[in-house]
């Protein structure tokens, strides 16, 4: 009986609160909402530029190296150039710059396109760090608004003559808000950040494979 009578004030006023929007709801979050709110933006940015430049980047013509390997056997260095500067992928890239050095010993060519390779591939990866940095910080700054929300709850309780549950329970439920946030936000860095770096990993083995391919057309081709 005693628990129905303290139960029953709290249902009913929970009862006749107002249903909050989502955006009301983290408005109530406070400043630290400013800048969770800034970095979930810069994490949109850089998964959908990633994710554009990694589109034209890892996918090349099916008939780029057969074409560059014909081009090869008939002794056509300028046809072979001309349709690897028509690819615009990363192994498009790669091969074009071993075209540049045809006629040198074939170890050079071979150090040209494994270091034409990994500036690619860098490039690929460029900016995705920044994704991991968020994903640590932004839990981290949701943790600062609970805690200084916190702190200033109960830095009021201690001036106030009277404490309701009402109070602290308000009180504590907005600034959570800014954990939640934080959270969340760091889950998506988080997730986007490995999504991205494992397709680079796996376009890896395919530039590898397109790199030597095209060494097998070009001794073949100095046969």
């Amino acid at each position: 009986m005693l628990l129905f009578q303290i139960v029953e004030p709290i249902a009913e006023e929970a009862a006749a609160a107002p249903d909050l929007s989502i955006g009301e709801l983290l408005m109530k979050g406070g400043w630290v909402m400013v800048p969770l709110f800034i970095l979930s933006v810069f994490t949109l940015y850089i998964v959908v530029e990633r994710l554009l430049y990694l589109k034209t980047a890892t996918q090349r013509k099916a008939n780029f190296i057969p074409d560059v390997r014909r081009a090869l056997q008939d002794a056509d260095i300028k046809s072979a150039r001309l349709i690897a500067q028509q690819e615009p992928s990363a192994t498009g890239k790669m091969v074009l710059s071993a075209l540049d050095y045809i006629g040198k010993p074939f170890r050079e060519v071979e150090s040209i396109m494994e270091t034409a390779s990994e500036i690619e591939l860098a490039k690929m990866e460029r900016n995705i760090a920044y994704l991991g940095i968020i994903a640590g910080v932004a839990p981290m700054l949701g943790f600062i608004g609970t805690i200084s929300g916190i702190i200033k709850i109960f830095y009021s309780i201690s001036l106030a003559d009277n404490i309701s549950i009402g109070i602290i329970a308000g009180g504590l439920y907005e600034k959570m808000i800014t954990s939640g946030a934080g959270l969340v936000v760091g889950v998506i860095a988080y997730v986007c950040y490995h999504m991205l770096e494992q397709k680079i990993q796996r376009y890896t083995l395919h530039l590898q494979e397109d790199a030597l391919d095209f060494l097998k057309a070009l001794t073949g081709s100095s046969k």
